[in-house]
């Protein structure tokens, strides 16, 4: 476990719902079809002595957040606020939020947070207000946002609570880096932590599987999600991004929606089937 007061960041992945009989095919590139997972929902806190951070925010169970949950059938939930809670942290104790990029059950409670300062891409947050002004047509592209997540971003704005990242940049806070990682949308951002086990990469939704970067049957050749609006070619070369990043070491990648939930790594706390993990 990483001491954070030493200046490493103190890492935990911290599960909060569950999809029910997830079609893998609806995901990834080949996938079988008959592959189906209740898959994990998950977001990251990263503290140091300094610092509380959240690596997106899950999202909340009411109003738009609840139409959109059972729109997408994600019956098993349990608050983001909740799971934090049992790791000691108040919303107002949260300082930054990095969001890999705007999806509902990313960034869906950025507006339970008043004093944490957001980051996100710059190309992510302007991409979204031009899709969803775009006719009805369009709404492929939108189905996964959330308007009100957009409302609570802009109010951060308002506050001047809100930090629009242009492209990679080295610690954007001490130890914590972003790297754009286009594809899945046109600007999410993958972070990279380093830890006391070295640095750690949070994927955001660039990848959903180690199947991403290993292949199918471990062949060596990426493969490109089907849940995405960017291109497969701007995929793969984040995917490649990724493994760079890790150096190739899948134990240094944290999936988001990790269908094997985080296995080998030590669950810290179970609460009503819900894991935290300790990732650092």
């Amino acid at each position: 476990m990483s001491d954070p007061s030493s200046g490493d960041w103190d890492v935990h992945v911290i599960e909060f719902a569950r999809s029910r009989q997830q079609r893998m095919a609806g995901l990834i590139h080949g996938a079988p079809f008959d592959e189906v997972h209740d898959l994990p929902f998950s977001f990251v806190l990263a503290r140091r002595a300094d610092k509380v951070v959240l690596c997106d925010t899950g999202f909340m169970r009411e109003g738009s957040g609840e139409a959109i949950a059972i729109k997408f059938d994600v019956p098993y939930w349990i608050s983001p606020l909740r799971m934090l809670a049992e790791m000691g942290v108040a919303p107002e104790d949260v300082t930054d939020i990095v969001l890999s990029h705007a999806h509902f059950d990313h960034m869906g409670s950025i507006g339970r947070f008043p004093k944490a300062r957001l980051h996100i891409q710059k190309r992510e947050i302007l991409s979204w207000h031009e899709a969803i002004a775009l006719p009805p047509a369009f709404g492929f592209l939108t189905e996964i946002i959330n308007p009100d997540d957009l409302r609570h971003a802009f109010d951060a704005a308002v506050e001047h609570r809100l930090n629009l990242v242009d492209g990679d940049v080295d610690d954007l806070l001490p130890g914590l880096h972003v790297r754009l990682g286009e594809g899945h949308t046109m600007g999410q951002q993958f972070i990279i932590l380093d830890t006391a086990r070295g640095s750690l990469v949070v994927s955001g939704d660039c990848v959903y599987s180690s199947r991403n970067i290993c292949g199918h049957n471990h062949s060596g050749m990426y493969v490109p999600l089907t849940n995405a609006i960017g291109a497969a070619w701007d995929q793969l070369k984040t995917i490649d991004r990724i493994n760079k990043a890790i150096k190739g070491d899948l134990d240094r990648l944290i999936i988001l929606h990790d269908a094997e939930r985080w296995k080998g790594r030590p669950v810290v706390k179970e609460i009503d089937g819900f894991r935290i993990v300790q990732a650092s």
